[in-house]
């Protein structure tokens, strides 16, 4: 099967750009990640693509899926045949947003460590 060209327009530290990531591991996709935290360019990148401004926003063979998790994301993938279905499991929550103690160390400055 031919891999995908993935783009996904990601947060730095994100529950569901987490989700994102752990579903392209799971299936071993190459993806080219664009971090629109630290590169201002590709968040207005992705709006200008996407229509909106909210992320994940996950490019697939020029399809875009926008404000996604990474269970939607796993979803598309497999009803169109990109990859076929396992029970791999992954990492962290693919359906989940950061916790509230997650969003109060980030608007602390506290730097975080996800699990990928």
């Amino acid at each position: 099967m031919e891999k995908p060209q993935i783009t996904a327009y990601l947060k730095t530290y994100c529950g569901w750009s987490n989700g994102v990531r752990a579903v392209l591991k799971k299936y071993d996709l190459p993806y080219t990640e664009k971090d629109i935290i630290q590169n201002p360019a590709f968040r207005w990148e992705m709006e200008q693509k996407s229509g909106q401004p909210l992320s994940p926003c996950v490019e697939v063979n020029g399809v875009m899926l926008a404000d996604v998790s990474g269970e939607e994301v796993e979803s598309y993938l497999v009803q169109n045949g990109v990859v076929q279905s396992n029970d791999a499991p992954t990492s962290v929550p693919t359906n989940s947003s950061c916790t509230d103690a997650e969003h109060a160390a980030m608007q602390a400055g506290v730097p975080l460590k996800f699990q990928s």
